[in-house]
């Protein structure tokens, strides 16, 4: 399926993709060391924070994946987006000030493993590399599923090859996170996340309020004919009762948020901790706002195609923007999913890079590697890691929610416990910190090859569980951190 009038979408593209690089030539000439390239030397200011934080959070599976599971669930869907506005408010409530300054404190720690290489004093750089290898590993699956959001947009907007459709999304997303690292990220998420939210606030309004659709009643009307259970928030489209288990895995993406290295870097990159509560406000607001809109989107794409007239639901979004906008306009709207894309994927890309450069090369190749020479390994590390989740991606069968949900589980599990309590727990040590970070890994990894009964569960659900109870046992089972780590715990926490 395509979309019409492809000239006119083409034309905009250009021009958004032009505005998208000029940004990051400018962050390049700003950028001076690695400490501008890995965070803008903690100098964001609360508004590009939030947004940049909300932007590189929910990736094109915001405009695909969500809007594609209300297609197919109906109001059932919503328990997804209900437990991520929750996470969100809690990761901002919880989590920011306290690693903005505990991480500057922790000799300026610029990357997770080594702000918890830092904070454990973990002299023999195992935390490091292995929160490093599981940051790498799980944000292969995470950039894959924005290529694949990308290949289906360019495979729609201008009917490509599915293959070429993604080639062209990573080119695209690498062009600028290669020149201007995190400052490029962060001001070109601003504008993908605003252009993200009027997006969403406006297709549905305008697709439920069409004669197609015929407002309220309409889409009502057929959300039943697709399925009895469309119009309840606890069963699916079928009737069925979605069942405890069901509902906790969908509440459970809430968890997710306390271990994304992409959201917490926002975080640390922030100028002042006064600043918080303001970015709080914006983040929460911003993602109210746009989670609503995309189920909405997937509602009334029922309404608007019929129960059974999309090829692929995770397509809703675009083609309702084909059908109810000037080629100029649709060509703006549909920029959005490429905003969507591109702000999540730069920022996994240059987490990924700096966990390359910082906690690979320069642990263990180059320890006295200045700081320009580490800009140069990220910047080829970039390419490195398109270049293999975009051979992942390749896969034409690939779901984006599906690549989405696992990556999110693993980062959940094997990081948010032990970012948690490394931030609230004095006595936590480096061997519970380790042992948490490979629990909640390898929970995620092997749980998902199992199905069936409590199997069915979110993956993310035991290994958040499983992983803090690691950190509570590897820590209370070996020797209490010593004066020196206790006593910066004190300070740093008031």
């Amino acid at each position: 399926m395509m979309i019409e009038n492809t000239v006119a979408v083409t034309w905009t593209f250009i021009l958004y993709l032009a505005v998208m690089l000029a940004l990051g030539v400018i962050a390049y000439m700003r950028t001076q060391n690695l400490s501008d390239y890995i965070l803008g030397g903690r100098n964001l200011g609360p508004i590009p924070s939030a947004l940049s934080a909300g932007a590189s959070d929910m990736s094109g599976w915001l405009l695909l994946g969500l809007p594609g599971a209300a297609f197919a669930n109906g109001v059932g869907a919503s328990w997804i987006a209900i437990g991520l506005l929750v996470g969100t408010y809690l990761n901002w409530l919880f989590v920011a000030r306290r690693l903005r300054n505990y991480s500057q404190a922790a000799k300026d720690s610029l990357t997770i493993p080594s702000f918890l290489e830092n904070r454990f004093r973990d002299d023999t750089r195992a935390l490091r590399v292995i929160a490093a290898f599981f940051i790498l590993l799980f944000f292969l699956f995470y950039t894959s599923s924005g290529l694949v959001a990308g290949g289906k947009l360019f495979e729609t907007v201008f009917g490509l090859e599915y293959q070429w459709a993604v080639i062209v999304g990573t080119l695209a997303v690498v062009s600028y996170t290669l020149f201007g690292g995190f400052l490029a990220v962060s001001w070109t998420d601003v504008v993908q996340g605003l252009l993200m939210l009027a997006a969403l606030m406006l297709v549905p309004v305008l697709a439920i309020n069409s004669g197609e659709v015929g407002g309220w009643s309409g889409m009502e009307a057929s959300l039943l004919e697709k399925g009895q259970g469309t119009l309840s928030l606890f069963s699916d489209a079928n009737g069925e009762s979605l069942g405890v288990i069901a509902i906790i895995s969908s509440l459970a993406w809430g968890l997710g948020y306390f271990g994304q290295p992409h959201v917490l870097a926002r975080f640390k990159a922030i100028s002042d901790e006064s600043l918080v509560p303001y970015a709080r406000r914006v983040a929460v607001s911003w993602t109210a706002i746009t989670l609503i809109g995309s189920v909405f989107v997937g509602l009334a794409a029922v309404g608007y195609f019929g129960p059974e007239g999309l090829e692929d639901r995770e397509t809703a979004f675009m083609m309702l923007v084909d059908a109810l906008f000037h080629p100029v306009i649709a060509g703006i709207l549909l920029a959005a999913i490429l905003a969507a894309i591109m702000s999540t994927a730069d920022s996994q890309l240059l987490v990924s890079s700096s966990a390359l450069a910082e906690d690979f090369y320069k642990g263990f190749f180059r320890p006295n590697a200045d700081a320009a020479e580490l800009v140069r390994i990220g910047r080829v590390a970039v390419i490195v890691i398109a270049v293999i989740a975009g051979v992942v991606a390749l896969d034409d069968d690939s779901m984006v929610l599906d690549l989405v949900s696992y990556a999110w589980a693993g980062f959940g599990a094997a990081f948010g416990p032990v970012i948690l309590l490394s931030l609230y727990w004095s006595r936590m040590n480096k061997v519970g910190a380790l042992a948490g970070v490979v629990v909640g890994g390898l929970t995620v990894v092997v749980w998902k090859q199992l199905s069936g009964g409590l199997f069915d569960m979110y993956e993310i659900v035991p290994g958040f569980l499983f992983a803090a109870i690691a950190v509570v046992i590897g820590s209370m089972a070996t020797g209490e951190p010593e004066k020196e780590i206790a006593d910066e715990f004190a300070k740093v926490n008031g």
